[in-house]
């Protein structure tokens, strides 16, 4: 029986100099968290697992409390920490860094993380999961890097254009037969439709 992993990247957030984990969502970002909910609550997920930081808990926290779970959190789940500072760094100096830590996954700054340990930790827990839960549904609640780390662990083919191609939020359903990724689907609509 196939394992299903949702990865949900959370929803829009300030962009301020605020403590990192303890940013929350901007209006659209919990509009977001609402068509979140809207789009998921008929899958059957069993099991809601999310990094700590508070941006990441909101965007699945009312789809969990509506499927009667709680929300599991993982540190190991957290963003990848980019530069040795709390606050979150501007995109002028994000932006490079992405590219030289695709390019080697050993690259980080100094007191920071690289792609390769941020991956491994995430990792770590999907595979524990998958173990744990196998044969049934879990959501993750993520980050835009370490979704794409994850991604890649399973599929090489996944990068920096899969990073900068995805929104916030953002959802992939994969499904695994034990720990072998045999599908990979984008639920999520950046546009919503209108009727």
């Amino acid at each position: 029986m196939n394992t299903i992993i949702y990865l949900i990247r959370h929803g829009d957030s300030p962009k301020t100099g605020e403590v990192e984990r303890l940013r929350g969502l901007s209006e659209k970002g919990q509009a977001d968290a609402e068509r979140v909910t809207e789009l998921l609550k008929d899958e059957g997920i069993d099991v809601f697992v999310s990094s700590p930081y508070k941006r990441a808990v909101l965007t699945i926290e009312e789809l969990a409390s509506l499927s009667g779970k709680d929300v599991l959190l993982y540190e190991e789940l957290k963003e990848r920490m980019f530069s040795s500072g709390v606050n979150r760094m501007a995109d002028a100096e994000l932006y490079p860094l992405l590219e030289k830590s695709f390019k080697d996954p050993h690259y980080s700054l100094p007191g920071a993380e690289s792609n390769a340990g941020c991956q491994v930790r995430a990792v770590e827990v999907i595979k524990e999961l998958l173990s744990r839960y196998q044969g049934r549904k879990i959501a993750v609640g993520t980050h835009g890097a370490v979704m794409t780390l994850i991604l890649q662990h399973f599929d090489e083919r996944v990068g920096l254009d899969f990073l900068l191609g995805t929104s916030k939020p953002d959802i992939y359903k994969l499904t695994f037969d034990g720990e072998e990724l045999i599908e990979i689907k984008r639920l999520w609509d950046p546009v919503p439709r209108t009727s």
